[in-house]
């Protein structure tokens, strides 16, 4: 099985999007299935790298002055966060990754693991602001790239949806 890394980036590809009209209807609907199953994974990604930028800022307005208490006293609401802005959202069909933990997570490991994580509060000042910019950086990445992943999904259910339209394809063909 290919990795998360080499999945994404196939799917990233023009290769994805490049014969769409002219494929079979069952690979057009695998390759949907491929692109909710990485977008998944990227989701998650996204969080995890949401919530440790969340506990660096945290610390760090802790030492300006902005939180008396240690952040580990602050967890439950740091990490509750506020709302994110709304967007159009995606309902999703499955909440685990379906890459492996370790090989979503060695990116972010890279620019803070969890060993340091833990020990926030003591990582040196300018430790913490690299740690933060890292971790922003990542975040910009990872939300690049699972926009790039939106944009191949309509793509493709833009497709299915033409020759449902089109009377190519009939909900018959899916129903048991």
């Amino acid at each position: 099985m290919p990795d998360f890394a080499d999945q994404l980036a196939r799917l990233l590809s023009d290769e994805l999007l490049a014969d769409l009209a002219e494929a079979p209807a069952d690979e057009v609907r695998a390759r949907r299935r491929a692109c909710e199953e990485v977008e998944v994974s990227l989701s998650y990604l996204r969080r995890m790298v949401q919530g440790r930028l969340d506990i660096v800022e945290a610390e760090v307005a802790r030492r300006s002055g902005g939180s008396p208490g240690p952040v580990v006293e602050e967890l439950p609401a740091i990490l509750a966060g506020p709302p994110r802005p709304p967007g159009p959202g995606r309902l999703a069909t499955r909440m685990e990754p379906g890459a492996s933990h370790r090989e979503l997570t060695a990116e972010l490991d890279r620019v803070l693991d969890p060993g340091r994580l833990a020990a926030v509060a003591e990582l040196p000042d300018g430790e913490l602001a690299a740690a933060a910019s890292g971790l922003a950086a990542l975040e910009r990445d990872v939300s690049a790239r699972r926009r790039a992943l939106h944009q191949r999904m309509d793509a493709v259910q833009t497709e299915i949806v033409r020759r449902y339209r089109s009377g190519e394809l009939s909900v018959d063909t899916v129903l048991p």
